[in-house]
């Protein structure tokens, strides 16, 4: 029942009626969106699945369960192949067993409406530059001025900001651990090659009109408004395009052998899939790079700004306690920037967005931020220990952390053990804060642990560090019932990390494996386990 108004527009039959008799059924067909790196995956899908039998629902076909790690479209398309089969033949319905393109939305073209006569860009979403209101959210964000955007790396090639936003008088409220939102606009020579290849009037003003009239969503963006400011400001350009694009995109090129090859990559065989994996994904082409390697394909640049998903707010840990910070929200970012296999630089919205804006002169540079509330949280009590496991960037919240320890410390309070391990590749390049955490030593606030991976033979990681000091975490986990907290790599780092405290659990503690793990579901219960982690 998840999916079924996505699947209305690639299905090979009217599928409204359909989609209202399941539901008054209450048959079950579910498709769960998850993501193999979390522990609860697809729980949430597996739950409703379980509730409909409940409740006396069918089961018209098995639940699929889509990894995020891997390739959801993909999984996606495939229950889907199977599953309306099943559906035809269990409520007796005819099917042509070919997938029919329809596009939701109808173009209205405003030739006689000029660009500076509707609002565009950021004055769209914000309604007014003058005239911000609190609350601020992820639909009314605040305009916030750059207050510092500094260099942490000392040197090798790459870059990481520290990057100060000013919240006074917004009444914008955080807590060490929370998230900070920010909307970021796309590449201008990047649109501008876009327009180019769908051969656009990129100042053209149009609308996109929703087809469907009982849907509550009239447009997929604020319309009226300009394809530069839609490609500029809500269109996702620069992600790896999924397989439904790419099927949909054949259907614009000139030549036959481009319309297969693009349709050989959308396609669920286990060859057309190697080859999405390595020419789509591995090569990490964006709808711009396909357009230019797959010259007769030129679709209308009203259709590709359908189907490209939105440019969603990148988030970012606060590096700060408001504590010491109240008028400000410090966040900690690498900038994205590589080269791909095709010989072509790719760049990360936000960060590259960020390193263009420099606070010199007046007035700073705005950019608009909403904070986002997060459960990882210090404990009430000040007292007890705790141990941070961050390395690179999985160091921001904790120099938030440390921050507010180091603020109880000075206010007389008894502060627990505040245990810190921090990796990065060389103590001379990419050490970040170094400063700041040498001076928190040396008062006594932190105890820190380093790792650098690359200044020796054989590397070592702060995995390597925490299998050393197994004592020491028992002492905080087991004896103390300290808290530990993980930020950064899900995928590797934050797994490798939970398999050694399970392995200290268990051997230090005496436990079985089995307890081992029980015991490190009571520590997540109790919030004395927490992590902040991205695949």
């Amino acid at each position: 029942m998840m999916i079924l108004r996505s699947i209305m527009r690639i299905g090979s039959f009217s599928m409204t009626p359909l989609c209202r008799m399941i539901l008054k059924k209450r048959h079950s067909g579910v498709f769960g969106l998850g993501n193999k790196t979390y522990e609860h995956y697809n729980k949430v899908a597996i739950y409703v699945d379980k509730r409909l039998e409940e409740l006396g629902a069918t089961r018209v076909f098995e639940i699929g369960l889509g990894d995020d790690d891997a390739n959801i479209e993909d999984d996606f398309i495939t229950w889907k192949d199977r599953f309306w089969p099943m559906v035809c033949d269990y409520f007796g319905i005819e099917s042509t067993g070919e997938d029919i393109l329809m596009r939701q939305y109808r173009l209205l073209e405003q030739p006689d409406v000029t660009p500076d006569r509707i609002y565009t860009g950021e004055v769209a979403r914000l309604h007014s530059l003058q005239n911000q209101r609190a609350p601020f959210d992820a639909k009314n964000p605040y305009l916030a001025p750059i207050k510092v955007n500094r260099e942490l790396h000392k040197g090798g090639s790459r870059s990481c900001m520290h990057v100060e936003f000013d919240i006074e008088g917004s009444k914008m409220r955080y807590e060490a651990g929370d998230h900070l939102a920010m909307y970021a606009v796309n590449d201008t020579d990047l649109v501008q090659r876009l327009g180019e290849l769908c051969k656009a009037d990129l100042d053209q003003v149009f609308s996109l009109i929703n087809t469907d009239t009982e849907s509550s969503k009239k447009h997929p963006f604020p319309c009226p408004t300009t394809y530069r400011t839609a490609l500029t400001h809500y269109l996702e350009i620069t992600a790896i395009p999924r397989t439904h694009i790419l099927k949909e995109l054949a259907e614009y090129c000139s030549d036959e052998k481009d319309k297969e090859f693009l349709r050989f990559l959308a396609s669920t065989t286990a060859d057309g899939k190697a080859k999405y994996q390595s020419w789509v994904q591995d090569a990490t082409r964006n709808i711009v790079h396909i357009l230019e390697d797959v010259p007769s394909c030129r679709p209308p640049i009203d259709h590709v700004c359908e189907i490209l998903p939105r440019l969603q707010p990148r988030y970012y840990s606060i590096s700060s306690s408001s504590k010491l910070h109240p008028q400000t929200v410090h966040i900690t970012a690498v900038l994205v920037k590589y080269e791909t296999v095709t010989g072509r630089v790719n760049k990360g919205v936000a960060t590259n967005f960020l390193a263009a804006q420099h606070p010199e002169g007046d007035p700073l540079p705005r950019v608009p931020i909403f904070i986002r509330k997060s459960q990882f949280r210090l404990p009430t009590k000040p007292d007890i220990p705790i141990i941070m496991i961050g390395p690179g960037t999985g160091l921001a919240p904790f120099r938030g952390f440390i921050q507010e320890r180091d603020n109880c410390r000075r206010e007389g309070q008894n502060v627990g053990d505040t245990i810190l391990y921090f990796g990065c590749r060389k103590k001379s390049e990419d050490f970040l804060y170094q400063e700041e955490l040498e001076e928190y030593v040396k008062q006594g606030s932190l105890q820190l642990r380093l790792a650098f991976s690359r200044e020796q033979e054989n590397k070592v990681y702060v995995t390597h560090l925490l299998q050393e000091d197994s004592d020491k975490v028992w002492d905080v986990i087991g004896e103390k019932k300290g808290h530990v907290y993980i930020c950064g790599d899900a995928k590797n780092m934050a797994s490798d990390v939970r398999n050694i405290l399970l392995n200290v659990i268990q051997t230090k503690g005496g436990l079985t494996e089995s307890e081992a793990q029980q015991y490190l579901k009571k520590m997540e219960a109790q919030k004395r386990y927490s992590a902040d982690v991205w695949s």
